[in-house]
């Protein structure tokens, strides 16, 4: 068995020449002499821009928005939008008004909008038409602009009763907390250039049935945009339990495996090959731990395998609707008593969301790990596309083809593989700027990817094949 792995498990000399002379990416590529048996896939860690980035996320600046949205009495999506101290209508100007002054500071190269639209009656959380309306934030990219990464919010919040929008609701952890990472990273990313386009969302509705998310997913969908990767923050405001316990250094990433958006073809497809966790969400996650699990974050990712918890549900979903990879990061363990409550003291127990059981410094840390996610998203290659994997042959080594990029900073592909069994991606060798590369080993006996690698040496996310009759 041995002999027969060390056998399989090279490089063709035709990709390895490839890779040696085609590719443009830095010293270490796969060389004939280590007989392509390709080296350990390894983290990418945070280069100095990455770092200056990071260090600019502000607990403090984090903690006023928190503050300021709480402040706003209640944020229920029929509350009053006319209101200019209380309600949804006087958080949104507010949230308007400070994504506008971050982009400000872009250049131009930063736009604010209000998205709205009228939503007709859906009982039974709409029960009359309302108007309602997402604050989009857009950094258009440098050299990829029509490559899209979005972060989101939801700005709106609800007390026990889910139709009482005049009860207090000051939604501090659900959904303040989200909303602030994606406004922290507009204030800190608004000066900078990132290759690719990035959008910066507090989206309304999510409550009364993930309206807003909605909308603005169909209207990306309807536009033809190429929204590559979606991140929702819902819940992401304290490292403690129900039970006192805290988990200060652990986000969670729900990401699911058999795509919403799965047509019956495909699914007969995933079910031939064995892709069950391997779907572009799935593949999102493994980035996010690649890019954000390291000492400038100060966090771990726990990837969760599911599309989110039990009888719950995120601004994600949307986007997996339309088939865009998405993904929910949420604090670790949750504490209900200060989540969908009214304000009120019982048995000499407080409940309610209030700022008060929000813990700031975690908060910017999960901004960091999203800072991270974003940055390296938007300032890598695009995820490749129409990865196939030749299979009109019984043969015991493996062809893969792919369509090459047009991003200018795209230096060449890495092909990776894994064990069926394996969570991650364990192996990687360097085919250069080439549309197909050949591996000697058995495509029948592990997983293959491919994932594309940029001019300053970043990594996109891997891309799984389809097979090619």
């Amino acid at each position: 068995m041995a002999e027969e792995r060390s056998r399989r498990m090279f490089l063709s000399t035709s990709a390895a020449l490839s890779a040696v002379a085609l590719t443009g990416i830095p010293a270490g590529a796969a060389e004939l002499g280590d007989r392509g048996s390709g080296g350990a896939v390894s983290p990418q860690r945070p280069d100095a821009e990455l770092r200056a980035i990071l260090r600019e996320i502000d607990e403090h600046r984090i903690e006023a928005t928190v503050r300021r949205l709480a402040a706003f009495g209640t944020r229920h999506t029929l509350s009053s939008q006319t209101d200019p101290v209380r309600g949804i209508g006087a958080a949104r100007d507010w949230i308007f008004a400070e994504l506008s002054r971050s982009a400000a500071k872009s250049g131009g190269r930063m736009t604010v909008e209000l998205q709205s639209y009228v939503q007709p009656p859906a009982p039974p959380r709409i029960p009359v038409a309302t108007t309602i309306t997402n604050v989009v934030a857009t950094l258009r990219g440098s050299t990829t602009p029509e490559r899209v990464y979005v972060v989101s919010g939801h700005y709106d919040s609800r007390c026990s009763d889910p139709l009482d929008a005049t009860k207090d609701a000051p939604g501090a952890d659900d959904d303040a907390s989200g909303v602030a990472v994606a406004m922290e990273l507009a204030h800190v990313l608004a000066t900078r250039h990132p290759a690719a386009t990035i959008v910066f969302a507090a989206v309304a509705g999510e409550e009364q049935g993930l309206f807003g998310a909605r909308h603005l997913a169909t209207r990306f969908k309807a536009a033809g945009t190429n929204v590559q990767a979606m991140f929702t923050n819902d819940i992401v405001g304290s490292s403690r339990a129900d039970d006192g316990t805290r988990d200060p250094r652990t986000i969670r990433l729900f990401a699911e495996g058999v795509p919403t958006s799965e047509t019956p073809a495909q699914a007969e497809i995933r079910r031939s090959v064995g892709g069950e966790n391997d779907s572009p969400s799935r593949q999102l996650a493994r980035f996010v731990r690649s890019v954000a699990e390291n000492d400038a974050t100060g966090m771990a990712v726990r990837v969760i395998y599911r599309r989110d918890r039990y009888l719950r549900g995120g601004d994600h979903i949307p986007f997996l609707e339309q088939g865009y990879p998405a993904a929910r990061f949420t604090e670790p363990n949750e504490d209900y008593a200060h989540q969908h409550q009214d304000v009120r003291v019982e048995d000499g127990k407080q409940f309610g969301d209030l700022p008060e059981f929000c813990d700031f410094p975690f908060i910017a840390r999960v901004a960091r790990v999203n800072a991270a996610a974003m940055w390296s998203l938007a300032t890598a290659p695009g995820t490749p596309e129409d990865v196939r994997i030749r299979t009109n042959q019984l043969t015991n080594d493996t062809n893969l083809v792919w369509r090459r990029g047009t991003g200018p900073d795209l230096a060449g592909y890495e092909v990776v593989w894994r064990e069926t069994t394996a969570a991650e991606w364990t192996r990687v060798i360097r085919v250069g700027d080439v549309t197909e590369a050949k591996v000697d080993l058995s495509k029948d006996n592990v997983f293959f990817g491919v994932r594309a690698v940029g001019k300053n040496g970043h990594r996109g996310p891997v891309a799984f094949p389809t097979p090619l009759s």
